[in-house]
């Protein structure tokens, strides 16, 4: 957590977002990563208006004297690994990656849970000025694609999101500040607010860098407590790609305007993921003329 009236860390208890329950998953197509046509689906790289959500969703869970418990989101990008953020990780503690999951409390049809077999945080991981706040996540087991497991698209390297484009958060966060969590996974649509306006003075200011994507900012729908890891899901040329990882809100409760949501952005990280996950769906095409 940041000093109060700046940032705190999402994926630790505090507060909300105006959201409803997601969609059950399914497929839209094709595997390896999801594929943004289907029915309700729209052209244009606009997602649809009521997206179903991504079977690369995971709940990352710690065991607590016997029990296991939700902490943060994840997103598998492959067979055995799983993107979340560094601040979601405590050597201290023991995990678990739990996929296919719509209610956390039910033993749901194509859900599984699997042990953790390493993970790799950020080398250049900060938890004062949360920069570099990523971590890989390798699984004991390579899962099974599915209906309800797949693997999520990876942005091109240095691809930047216009202002306003719409993006999706999902997780089982906190549905307001100091509220309770959510046994359902919940949706919330989180239109991109552009670098150049959240690194305004009276908006996140230099608490954001580059390396960082801004989404929300109205003071009713934001990421919570609990979303720490998850996605920020955008479809882009037909297809849904995870282009954020939600890193931190503000002290001062989760729907704060002006305070969007701030995600670490997946398009900065790609050489990073390749050299240190190596997923084996092979490197991921950088975007000509754009750095990160």
């Amino acid at each position: 957590m940041r000093p109060a009236g700046r940032a705190a860390a999402a994926g630790h208890p505090g507060g909300g977002w105006r959201r409803r329950p997601a969609p059950q998953l399914a497929v839209a197509g094709k595997r390896g990563c999801r594929d943004g046509e289907g029915e309700g689906g729209q052209g244009g790289g606009h997602p649809r208006s009521d997206p179903a959500v991504l079977p690369s969703q995971v709940s990352l869970q710690y065991d607590s004297s016997g029990t296991w418990r939700h902490t943060c989101g994840g997103t598998l990008i492959d067979p055995s690994w799983v993107l979340t953020a560094a601040h979601c990780i405590s050597s201290s503690l023991t995990y678990r990656v739990v996929l296919g999951k719509q209610v956390l409390s039910e033993d749901e049809p194509g859900s599984m849970a699997v042990g953790v077999e390493k993970i790799i945080v950020h080398e250049k991981w900060n938890s004062f000025l949360i920069i570099n706040d990523i971590a890989l996540i390798k699984l004991a087991e390579a899962v099974k694609e599915s209906e309800t497991i797949q693997p999520s698209c990876l942005p091109p390297a240095g691809l930047i999101l216009e202002n306003d484009y719409p993006c999706y958060i999902t997780g089982w966060g906190r549905l307001r500040t100091n509220g309770p969590l959510p046994d359902t996974l919940q949706q919330a649509l989180l239109p991109v607010v552009s670098y150049e306006i959240c690194s305004q003075r009276d908006w996140w200011g230099s608490n954001v860098r580059p390396t960082m994507v801004c989404a929300g900012g109205d003071g009713i729908t934001s990421g919570c407590n609990g979303d720490s890891g998850g996605p920020l899901n955008c479809q882009r040329e037909g297809l849904w790609e995870v282009q954020g990882i939600v890193s931190f809100g503000s002290a001062l409760g989760c729907n704060t305007a002006k305070k969007p949501t701030v995600f670490t952005r997946v398009s900065a990280y790609i050489d990073w993921i390749n050299e240190v996950g190596a997923p084996s769906s092979g490197p991921v095409p950088t975007q000509p003329g754009i750095t990160p």
